[in-house]
Formats: structure tokens, sequence, C-alpha cells
């Protein structure tokens, strides 16, 4: 019954458009007073939590990438891609997503890589017949790639609350990421196809292949840099991306000489702004999640999945079933920070891996980006494309069934995600 009370509490603050930070936060110093424990919890709870130096890496990464935008990384990349892939069967969408793919392993943000490939990409593709529901679900979903392929914001977040390593973390999105990208690239191919609308592009010549490439470069070797680092241990995935945000001012400013200093100090601007309210997400959550631990919530929530789902599939499906109902109405970073304390005990119980567990948390949460009514995404296309919600909503469902295939094979293939950073 408290459970209940409290997520009702919760939803209700919610709906009447409360903050998620303040939500949590307040209800969390609520439970902490009528339980009898010491409010000083709450203060001591949210300066824990932002002392640590993996947090870090958020603004870090979003400055990197912000500075990227600002220095028209992104242009440059989609230009490059689309000058070797532009000719295929839907070779402008092809195009999209793996210019998508491309910036996720920079930006490290769903809603940087859906604006910055969304500005150039949607435009170029509707000038070239195709369908504008497609174009919108196109861009919204490959922007999701953003949280999955590393650098990611939200595995650093999981990362930091349950102790895992990031790198690994980092590592075993890879294949995943990859999976989605390729299931992506086939139903866009196989779209264009079988319902056309859309003029079919020359192929360029390898002059203006090679220009574009080279110009592309540099976002790609620090993309690569920053992975690369990361991956042979030389540096914490905090001191990389501390690395690529120095990187990312020499190529766009010195190499490029694309940043002007207003995008400078917008990319600045941009990076308080999504870090602050990153970390008041986090205090907030931590607040929150130290309240229902002495309330023993996860515990009891564990018991009763323990008690009543004896087997790793059943508990999967319920799991998938309720994230997808809070990514109606929570955001991703919120999904993560809540659920995680509660649902890790009763995972790990099932022996479920918890690097495994994050990737599959990740991935879950990927589809609540694009799912109404708060997929960040969606809201993202909707403003760059000035268009409806209602179209960009019906545009993503093809993607959204995509997404949960790859889950069911993220479940009975568990190497998906884990081979590469135990094995490597």
């Amino acid at each position: 019954m408290t459970t209940l009370l409290i997520l009702a509490s919760l939803f209700a603050l919610l709906l009447i458009r409360v903050p998620v930070a303040f939500a949590l936060g307040g209800i969390g110093l609520a439970m902490l007073i009528f339980g009898g424990f010491s409010p000083l919890m709450a203060p001591q709870a949210i300066l824990s939590t932002l002392d640590g130096f993996i947090l870090l890496a958020v603004p870090l990464f979003l400055l990197m990438s912000n500075i990227l935008l600002k220095g028209g990384a992104g242009k440059d990349l989609f230009a490059a891609v689309h000058a070797w892939v532009g000719h295929w069967p839907g070779g402008l969408a092809v195009a999209t997503i793996l210019s998508c793919a491309i910036f996720a392993a920079i930006s490290g943000s769903s809603v940087a890589t859906a604006a910055t490939i969304g500005t150039v990409a949607i435009p170029e593709m509707i000038q070239r017949g195709y369908e504008r529901r497609f174009v919108y679900g196109l861009v919204a979903a490959g922007g999701t790639l953003g949280i999955l392929i590393p650098p990611s914001i939200p595995m650093i977040v999981y990362g930091f609350v349950t102790e895992q390593s990031v790198s690994a973390l980092f590592l075993a999105g890879v294949g995943p990421g990859i999976l989605l990208v390729l299931f992506f690239i086939a139903f866009a191919m196989i779209y264009a196809r079988w319902f056309g609308g859309y003029s079919v592009d020359q192929a360029a010549s390898m002059k203006d292949r090679l220009d574009s490439s080279i110009r592309a470069l540099p976002s790609v070797f620090l993309a690569a840099f920053v992975i690369g680092v990361i991956y042979t241990g030389v540096a914490t995935p905090t001191e990389a991306a501390a690395v690529g945000f120095a990187v990312s001012l020499v190529i766009t400013g010195l190499v490029l000489r694309t940043l002007t200093w207003q995008g400078l100090k917008e990319a600045a601007f941009d990076s308080m702004v999504t870090t602050v309210a990153v970390l008041l997400i986090v205090a907030g959550a931590k607040v929150f999640g130290k309240a229902i631990t002495l309330y023993r919530i996860p515990q009891e929530i564990s018991m009763f999945i323990s008690q009543n789902i004896d087997t790793p599939i059943a508990f999967i499906l319920v799991v998938s079933v309720v994230l997808l109902i809070m990514g109606l109405v929570f955001e991703a970073l919120s999904m993560v920070l809540i659920m995680t304390p509660v649902l890790l005990p009763a995972a790990l119980a099932l022996g479920f891996d918890p690097i495994w567990f994050g990737v599959y948390m990740v991935v879950m949460v990927e589809c609540a980006l694009i799912t109404p009514l708060v997929g960040l995404n969606l809201y993202v296309i909707q403003s760059v494309a000035q268009s409806n919600l209602s179209q960009v909503s019906r545009g993503v469902l093809p993607f959204l069934v995509l997404m949960l295939i790859s889950v069911a094979i993220l479940y009975i293939w568990t190497d998906l995600a884990l081979y590469i950073p135990f094995h490597f």
C-alpha cells in the first residue's frame, strides 16, 4: 500500500508539471520526515552523489558534442556518408542512419544526435520525396543511438549508481548498437524499395567522396580516439571526455575553422543547461532512492518478484512492460535512476549479469525516448521539422518494433553485449 501511495504521489506531481528533479527530491524528503528519519540525510545524499569523479564525464561529453555541433561537424559527417551511399536504394535514409551512428560515438546524447543530424537530413529527405512520417521516425529513432553506442550519458549514470565499470558498459553497448544500425538500414532500404516515392541520387564522383571524407575525417578520428583510449585502459571515461573536449576545440577552431566565438559561448551555455538538468535529476533521484531504501521498498519488490516470477524470461517481459509504461511519463535518465535500484537486486537474484542488465535498461530507455507523451526525441524532431507530434509519433512505430526485437535478440544471445567487454 505504501509503495502504491508513493508512486501515485509521484505520478500526480508529474502530471501537474512539477519538474522531475523536484518531484523526486520532494517526495524523498517527505518520506524521510514522515518515516521518522533525519532530514539531514537528504543533503548528505546529494553531496555524496555530486562529488563523484565519474559524473564529470557528463558535462565534458556534452561540451565536446555541442562544440562539434556549433562547428558544423554534423553537416560534414552527413555529407561524407551521403557521398558514399547516397546512390543506394534509400541511400539518403541509409546516410542518415550511419551519420546518427557516427555522431552517437562522439556525443553520448540522444537529443544532440537527433537535433544535429535532423537539422541536415530532414529537409534533404523531404526534398527528395521521402514520406514525412518515415523521415521523422527515422531521425527520431536514429537519434536514440546516441545513448547506446558509446560514449553514453545514461550508461555513465548507471555505472555510477551500480558501481559497475563504465568502460565495460561502453564496450557492451557496441554489439547492440551495431545490431540496431543494421536493423534500421535494412528497414530503410526495404521501405524505399517497395514504397518508393523518392528521387534516386546519382553516384558522387570519387573526387567529391574524397573531399567530403577528408573534411569529416577529424570528427571520425575524435570518435575513434575517445573509444580507443577508454577501451585500451589508457584513460578513464572522464579523462577521455576531457581530452575529447580539448581535441574538439582544436578540430573546429584550428583545423576546420568553423567554430566562432559566439558558437563557443552557445555551446558552453547549452552544455551548462543540460548538465544542471542532469545533475538536478541525479540529486533528486538520490534522495528518493535513499528514502525508498530506508522504507525497504526495493527489497519488498525484489521479494515479490522472486516469489511470483521464477523464470528470467517472465522477469524480462514484466520489466519491459513496466519500462514501456513508465516511458509514457518519465524521461530517460529518470527511468534509469528510479528503476535501477528497484530492479537490479531482483535481476541479480535471477542470474542476470549487471553489465548486461545495464545495456538492456539503456535499450528500453531508447524505446522510452520515442514513445509519447514525453519521448524527448519526438519533441526534438517536431521542433526541428516544424511538424505536429502525431506525424512524428506514427513514424517511429516501425522503429520501436525493431528496438523491441533487438531486446529479444539481446536476451537470447547475451554475448551480443557481453562478448566484447569480457573477451577482448
